[in-house]
């Protein structure tokens, strides 16, 4: 039956609106009335399973019950396998299935993965869907994400928000709800303890290890439940919660090894001191850190051979030790049904006897999930969802490589590696969560198995990673990553060996992305000259080398040097490519660019405009090759006076970046201000001013203060400042657009034409 307090919120959303206060400001959040009524509750998200045996880690709870009596939010951090994210949906589950009645129960309950903005934004926008929140819009997230969080500070209704396993605070600063109502809260999990998680009223509280008092009720009841009762020794459970380090983690290997092979934990616990020949590879306790590798390995070790006596297919050990090359904190499940990675199990698996007189059967999908969900059901893995991403305990997954014999880590490494570049997207911008993912694992994998995706040269996903990291805007990211591949490659291939060549190359596109003008030009002039020597003048890495030099000349002021450079280029690309090659199109594009940088405009117009019709033809009105040239012409427009049309592409391509490339890239930087500059030339110098300083904070914030752009930024602000009086043709100076990218040099590897 509908309660008073329910009736009552039903009859406020009904009158049509929500009313907040902030900063003197009167904001009204229209409640759910439009079309159909709204069905309330509202749940969003899967909120994962209980735990067998859960424990409710009392403790812990009071703490979280304190803060939540104080008005404040709640992060639950610590290391991976301590049951953060449990203890999250069991406090999301008691809140949702509360009987809904005046002053209690939820109406809205949103399960967010935040491992990522995008995961964050989406979850929101399905939720401010299902809400009917006015104002929606089917193909914007962002403004969806963003009703929903104005609504959530304003609601009466009753609300709560988990933002699970946070990986970067950073990510999620911005879309954390305001609970100021008192309707609402949010509990977080990570990983982190960073201080900007606690801030802002939030609580951040550490969930550790089991008590001992935890450990053993864990045991009784996870094997009672099994229906194996009998198989708890009380004396026993102690003394194994204590060899296992109390790690729920191990924990849970210990009793799924338990209940699969009916054993005594006296028996276990012989097994685990048996550590002989057969697990002489096992971690020292020197080298635990945290004081529970070493049981938590053998248990690994135990359970995987337990695996290994009833999985007739031979693929468990194999598939384990593939993903534990990979990021503990998850890879795609996809990564090992494709084509490489089945080619590699085939072979992997040992061969029955029959096998030995015919052709090894191909591995196929169906096996590959088979054995996955038999290592989810052994806890050596863990999967929220059979397609959601693996993941799997660090000191698990050492165990694992550790016991891979050292001459099969090469064939088991680039096997891994294939599969990463079987699932990479050829367009990022349209699959930037899953790019993310990939390029995390590529950079886990490369340290993790080093130098085995070197030899006898690098594999793609060494490049891809740089590439990756250039075309999201990580400009500092991509400098460390690097530089560290061209200490590496020189090491093993030599410094003026073409692989260590080409890297540096992609340090020096890194050293320009970040303003350092003076260093990429002198790295760059090195490997081009070394290019022409080692290789040719026509080679695509000598073209890419070239291309790139001329960014970093423009960058340092010599236009001229530069216009020289790309008309080269130019004819190169043509006499050896085409006319209508992408790269060539990229190179007619750039010396637009430098045709704009000496004040030959027309000429720059005469090129831009069908370099501009081709790009939106081949790859599409959203490719960022495509953004960046119709940011240019907007440039151009505004060079040659066109001062209404600049405006009117400048807002347009503002809105394409911001969408597709996220608020925060370089990219959508460059498109802010050069929209400032705009408003400044039709005389909305109000307007000018408050966007550039908003884009100052920006590339201060994102690149840094001595960064060129930021330097730009801070310049226009004067100049804007200066000028916010006068009328546009009485201005003395005008304010800079942002530098027209042309097309940024990307890292790839040496096959890829790289273009600049």
């Amino acid at each position: 039956m509908e309660g008073s307090g329910e009736r009552r919120a039903r009859q406020g959303a009904r009158a049509g609106r929500d009313v907040t206060q902030v900063a003197g400001d009167l904001h009204v959040h229209p409640a759910p009335e439009a079309g159909p009524s709204v069905q309330w509750p509202v749940w969003v998200g899967d909120v994962p399973r209980r735990a067998a045996a859960f424990q409710p880690r009392t403790a812990v709870r009071k703490k979280i019950e304190a803060a939540r009596g104080r008005g404040g939010d709640v992060v639950l951090s610590g290391p991976g396998g301590v049951g953060k994210s449990q203890l999250a949906a069991s406090l999301a589950r008691e809140a949702r299935d509360q009987e809904r009645a005046e002053g209690t129960g939820l109406d809205v309950l949103v399960w967010v993965r935040a491992t990522s903005t995008d995961q964050v934004i989406s979850a929101y926008a399905e939720a401010a869907g299902r809400l009917r929140l006015p104002g929606l819009s089917p193909d914007d997230d962002d403004t969806a994400a963003r009703l929903l969080l104005r609504w959530l500070a304003a609601t009466e209704r009753r609300w709560l928000v988990v933002l699970d396993d946070i990986d970067d605070p950073a990510d999620v600063r911005e879309w954390w709800p305001d609970g100021g109502s008192g309707r609402g809260w949010t509990v977080a999990t990570s990983r982190r303890d960073d201080a900007e998680l606690s801030g802002a009223g939030r609580a951040l509280i550490r969930l550790g290890l089991y008590s001992e008092a935890e450990a053993r009720a864990y045991f009784h009841r996870r094997l009672a439940d099994a229906g194996h009762a009998p198989l708890h020794d009380p004396g026993r459970a102690v003394e194994l919660a204590g060899a296992l380090g109390h790690l729920p983690l191990a924990l849970g290997h210990a009793a799924a090894y338990l209940i699969n092979k009916r054993t005594t934990m006296a028996d276990y616990l012989a097994l685990l001191d048996d550590t002989g020949n057969r697990l002489g590879d096992l971690l020292p306790p020197s080298a635990d850190t945290e004081g529970y590798g070493r049981p938590v390995t053998v248990s690994l070790l135990l359970s995987l051979e337990a695996i290994e006596e009833a999985d007739r297919s031979g693929l468990a050990r194999p598939l384990l030790q593939l993903a534990s090359l990979m990021d503990p904190l998850g890879h795609p499940a996809d990564a090992w049904t494709t084509p490489g990675a089945l080619a590699y199990l085939t072979t992997a698996r040992p061969p029955r006897r029959r096998w030995l007189r015919k052709q090894l059967p191909a591995v196929t999908r169906a096996e590959v999930l088979d054995v996955l969900e038999r290592l989810r059901t052994y806890a050596l893995i863990a999967q929220d969802t059979a397609g959601a991403s693996v993941r799997m305990h660090a000191l698990t997954a050492r165990a694992a490589r550790e016991s891979v014999a050292p001459d099969a880590v090469p064939a088991l490494a680039r096997t891994a590696a294939d599969a990463i570049m079987g699932l990479w997207p050829r367009q990022e911008h349209k699959e930037s969560a899953l790019a993310a993912l990939l390029r995390a694992n590529a950079i886990h994998l490369e340290r993790t198995t080093r130098p085995a995706l070197w030899l006898p040269e690098p594999h793609a996903c060494v490049y891809e990673v740089s590439s990756s990291l250039t075309a999201t805007g990580l400009y500092h990211q991509a400098v460390e990553n690097d530089e560290a591949n061209v200490q590496v490659s020189s090491g093993i291939h030599g410094p003026d060996h073409p692989h260590t060549l080409t890297v540096s190359h992609n340090l020096a596109v890194s050293y320009g992305d970040v303003g350092r003008v003076e260093d990429a030009l002198a790295l760059n002039e090195r490997v081009l000259t070394a290019f022409e020597r080692v290789l040719a003048p026509d080679s695509p890495r000598t073209l890419n080398a070239r291309s790139s030099l001329a960014v970093h000349y423009r960058a340092a002021g010599r236009v001229e040097e530069a216009l020289e450079l790309r008309g080269r280029v130019l004819a190169d690309r043509e006499r050896i490519l085409g006319p209508d090659h992408l790269e060539t199109l990229v190179a007619r594009h750039n010396l637009a660019v430098s045709y704009s940088d000496v004040g030959r405009v027309d000429d720059a117009l005469a090129l831009v405009e069908p370099v501009l019709t081709q790009y939106e033809r081949t790859l599409g009105a959203d490719h960022p090759r495509t953004l960046d040239a119709r940011n240019n012409l907007a440039v151009l427009y505004t060079a040659v006076r066109r001062f209404e049309e600049s405006l009117a592409l400048s807002e347009r391509v503002l809105a394409d970046v911001e969408r597709i490339m996220g608020a925060d890239h370089p990219r959508t930087l460059d498109a802010r201000s050069n929209l400032a500059v705009s408003y400044g030339d039709v005389g909305r110098f109000e307007d000018a001013l408050a966007l550039n300083e908003r884009v100052l904070s920006e590339y201060e914030r994102i690149l840094g203060a001595d960064h060129p752009d930021t330097r730009r930024a801070r310049h226009n602000l004067a100049l804007f400042r200066e000028n916010a009086p006068r009328q546009p043709s009485e201005t003395p100076e005008s304010p800079t657009p942002a530098a027209p990218p042309g097309s940024p040099p990307t890292p790839g590897p040496p096959a890829a034409d790289a273009s600049g």
